[in-house]
């Protein structure tokens, strides 16, 4: 270890560092020296890490070093920003220092994760400071130093949401101001579970960045509507025009998709997180908690719409007008994002998004004639709702099934409503090799794209291909103009 190592220290600080102002936003730091400082400084040590984040050459320890000395700098620059992180931030600058005494090994970022707890301060408009060695779920599979500005959204009709019967005590709903490569991605995610710790501990939140959500919904909507020719109602287009109204609808979407993985009569572990399984299954695993959110959402826009408009508080008010647009959101980035996002490798949420579409068009509320998309908002409600209930009904007969059976019922609840590719060996039906033999050959036999893409949808993908990948790294700030839509469908 070179002796520019092993004198760092965490508490080191090189020279006088900038006074922060505390009760400056978020948005007032983006600007500051010190995050710029400590911005490049992460993207240059991330040039020298390993996949695993160490640095694995000694002669590229001392530039580490150097680096590692920025960073927490900075971070002390900057702490007096954020109040609320105090003791993450001085855990952050401890594991920095260790890090770097240790000779950039395998990071271990578990005091200072274990420090960080957004989910106690949600109040709309409060700044974090996040810098970890992470990989970032859809972006980089790399555990690299990623920093990040965020923001938290938390309206008061959010509040008023979760404090009743949609509580959700460990989620965040963040909006990006700044950020290291890793998330100039697709990543809409900040999960615990992708830092560089020495053990797991009990995970206690959990955030998703509604901003980037909000912007490539309106991108990809308003580019698919042209295409096909949808027209819109009133105030499904509003949102279109609005970032922050979209924002808070998908917060409101999310709070109640997030709770709903832990709550009816499910599997015993609906992500089966440590099994090997059909990808489809985690496609209605997926959906499932969607749909539970669009029935919700239904159920609050027809209980607040039938008390008088005087009886309502404006948080009430807000969550109806929100609830009806929650309905917009679940059927739209479904059928028109997440059906043809990503590759045809196992790609569950698209095949959530196709099951959505073709089910409404089997059950006569969604249309594509004279090559227009239409559809009849009065009669999507219970049709959507029918689905709930037939992935609902899967999961309480699961119960009383083998896990193997409960992939069999569910593959035949799909093939229902989508046709299987033609050399599906699971639509040829299973040998009996493999159904006597271990799950593992089951899901051996699946292809990695079992449902292949409709007609519809191939031509769609081809017009929507180039909009969709326009979306990587879109946030809330970014000019969400659709652009050319192409021809149509």
């Amino acid at each position: 270890m070179s002796q520019f190592v092993q004198q760092f220290r965490a508490d080191a600080i090189v020279g006088e560092p900038e006074v922060v102002e505390d009760g400056r936003s978020v948005r007032e730091v983006a600007t500051d020296p010190a995050w710029l400082r400590l911005k490049e400084a992460a993207i240059a040590l991330q040039g020298l890490q390993a996949k695993d984040g160490s640095v694995g050459q000694e002669s590229d320890r001392p530039a580490a070093a150097e680096h590692a000395r920025v960073i927490v700098d900075s971070i002390a620059a900057l702490a007096p920003a954020f109040p609320h992180d105090a003791s993450y931030l001085a855990a952050l600058q401890r594991d920095f220092g260790r890090w770097a005494e240790e000779g950039f090994g395998i990071p271990d970022f578990l005091d200072a994760l274990n420090e960080f707890q957004p989910q106690r301060h949600r109040v709309d408009g409060l700044g974090h400071l996040v810098v970890f060695p992470m990989y970032t779920q859809n972006g980089s599979p790399d555990r690299y130093v990623e920093a990040l500005l965020v923001e938290v959204i938390w309206p008061e009709f959010v509040a008023e949401l979760e404090a009743g019967d949609y509580g959700n005590k460990l989620f965040v709903a963040l909006r990006f101001v700044d950020f290291t490569p890793g998330y100039d991605t697709n990543s809409a995610v900040l999960f615990p579970e992708t830092v560089a710790m020495r053990e797991i501990p009990r995970f206690t939140w959990g955030a998703i960045f509604q901003d980037r959500e909000a912007a490539r919904y309106r991108r990809v909507v308003r580019a698919a509507a042209e295409i096909t020719k949808l027209e819109l109602p009133a105030d499904a287009a509003a949102m279109l025009d609005d970032q922050h109204l979209t924002e808070e609808t998908f917060v409101m979407w999310d709070i109640i998709h997030d709770r709903s993985h832990m709550r009816g009569d499910l599997p015993f572990d609906p992500f089966m997180i440590k099994q090997r399984m059909p990808f489809f299954l985690y496609s209605l695993e997926e959906l499932r908690c969607d749909l539970t959110a669009f029935r919700e959402s239904v159920k609050l826009e027809r209980e607040l719409s039938a008390l008088p408009e005087a009886e309502l508080s404006e948080a009430q008010r807000a969550i109806r007008d929100h609830a009806h647009l929650v309905q917009y959101a679940v059927i739209f980035d479904r059928i028109f994002r997440f059906a043809i996002t990503g590759t045809r490798v196992r790609n569950y949420d698209g095949l959530g998004g196709q099951l959505l579409f073709a089910w409404m068009h089997q059950h006569g509320v969604l249309h594509w004639t004279d090559t227009r998309l239409t559809i009849d908002w009065e009669d999507v409600p219970e049709v959507v709702i029918a689905l709930s209930d037939r992935i609902n009904e899967l999961y309480w007969r699961s119960i009383d099934r083998p896990k193997v059976a409960h992939w069999l019922a569910a593959y035949e609840m799909l093939t229902q409503t989508l046709t299987p590719h033609p050399a599906s060996v699971w639509a040829r039906g299973l040998s009996d090799e493999v159904l006597t033999g271990a799950p593992k050959g089951y899901t051996d036999q699946v292809l990695d794209d079992e449902f292949p893409l409709s007609m519809f949808y191939e031509a769609l993908n081809k017009k929507m291909a180039g909009v969709i990948e326009s979306t990587a790294g879109i946030t809330g700030a970014t000019d969400t103009a659709a652009g050319a839509p192409g021809e149509e469908a």
